[in-house]
């Protein structure tokens, strides 16, 4: 470890700025699903950036395209026509199934989020938000605001007035007991009985997995029963994709697919994996719901070019290989071997998730307790054994995260699923 970097560090940057490990890590470089540390040891990266790295580090059709840009021009603004960001725009648009859809880019999730409630609040002239507990949107002033995660929402100070709602985690809470169909409808009548007590609100925002909250979603249609409720009194539906769009979940482009029998959501908001590690965050709206600003407003970085460029090409790349059906079906393969694994670990309550988003929640043995000491464990010695994963949940940061890059081979999950065997079988 880099120990002056370390002082420098904490001398100079937030003590709210965390760091992993215990001996933190500098991450020097990487190609394909594998980055090297300052000493030059390698790990098979299971984390990507907290998702970022989509299709592979160092991937050559991105940093060709981001090469080829920069030697044209980086940035120009909003203000001027920017072919790069109309290219992707319309290919976003198109991907959406969002009917007469338009796109405005932003620099990050939060970014996009806190565009979308500005949107749906002056759509809708209401203040009013409905957030799922467990959430998490962003760490501005607004998506603090309407997260459910209290490990993440430091003020209760708010420009809007938020309600939480039953459903995001589906073995947790009053309804766990149920089957999906009673789960469903119980969380629809929670939300007919929270609508019942409140001003008509704005919009429901919510992620169809919930990743901060440590990969929980709930079961398939349950936003769909919801939007039935929110349609009937014109409250607008916002599907966070931060985490789960273009492919990662292996079964749909869009998490909100799996609730998609009442259509597209009104709004989308996109970031992370896009860009493939530059910063390109994005919303996505019906024509009449994007044009209600009656104010100016431009973006003075969001859809510059060199980003555009990166993120044309990562999506191209991804849409040519294929890469939602390989993390179906590595995903799935991964799962059933952590599923086999955890089966002889008393630690693990749960191994969750789809594709290549995968959660593992720890416990005290024989309780329903969060060991966040069991998490940070099997993070070191997954670490120890080459391999990098995230953490992260509702109750204490008590769920491993693991979400590699969408190009993960067999082989890869393979050898990953073995590191971390060792380490949950050490605890």
């Amino acid at each position: 470890m880099n120990r002056d970097l370390l002082g420098r560090h904490r001398a100079v940057l937030p003590d709210w700025l965390a760091l992993y490990y215990e001996e933190p890590l500098e991450i020097t470089h990487g190609e394909g699903r594998h980055v090297w540390d300052a000493a030059g040891r390698r790990y098979l990266d299971f984390f990507g950036g907290i998702l970022t790295t989509m299709t592979a580090h160092a991937l050559p059709e991105v940093t060709k395209a981001v090469g080829d840009q920069a030697g044209r021009v980086l940035h120009t603004s909003t203000l001027y026509l920017n072919r790069p960001m109309v290219d992707l725009a319309e290919r976003v648009a198109h991907l959406s199934g969002i009917p007469d859809a338009r796109v405005f880019f932003t620099t990050s999730g939060t970014e996009a989020n806190d565009t979308a409630l500005l949107l749906a609040t002056t759509h809708r002239r209401s203040n009013t938000v409905l957030a799922m507990r467990n959430s998490y949107h962003g760490r501005s002033f607004s998506s603090v605001g309407v997260t459910g995660n209290r490990g993440w929402s430091p003020t209760s100070l708010s420009p809007l007035q938020t309600l939480y709602v039953h459903g995001g985690v589906r073995t947790r809470g009053p309804f766990a007991h149920l089957d999906d169909r009673a789960f469903i409808a119980a969380c629809v009548r929670d939300l007919e009985d929270l609508l019942g007590h409140t001003r008509a609100p704005a919009a429901l925002i919510a992620e169809p997995v919930q990743g901060v909250g440590g990969f929980t979603s709930p079961p398939d249609g349950l936003y769909a029963a919801f939007r039935e409720v929110l349609r009937e009194r014109g409250i607008l539906w916002i599907a966070d994709e931060v985490q789960t769009g273009w492919g990662r979940t292996g079964d749909h482009f869009w998490g909100w697919q799996a609730h998609g029998r009442s259509g597209p959501p009104d709004i989308v908001t996109f970031a992370k994996g896009l860009g493939n590690g530059m910063s390109v965050g994005g919303v996505i709206a019906r024509a009449e719901i994007m044009n209600c600003l009656d104010a100016h407003s431009i973006s003075t970085f969001g859809g510059t070019q060199v980003t555009m460029a990166a993120g044309l090409a990562n999506l191209a790349y991804l849409l040519e290989h294929d890469l939602q059906g390989n993390a179906r079906r590595v995903g799935g393969l991964l799962i059933e071997r952590l599923r086999a694994v955890a089966a002889q670990v008393p630690h693990v309550r749960e191994v969750r998730g789809r594709g290549l988003m995968i959660g593992v929640e720890l416990v005290r043995p024989g309780t329903d307790e969060a060991d966040h000491e069991a998490a940070s464990a099997v993070l070191e010695a997954a670490r120890a054994g080459g391999l990098l994963i995230g953490k992260g949940g509702g109750h204490s940061t008590s769920a491993l995260r693991i979400a590699p890059p969408l190009s993960l081979t067999v082989a890869e999950a393979e050898e990953g699923a073995a590191v971390l065997e060792d380490a949950l079988r050490g605890l």
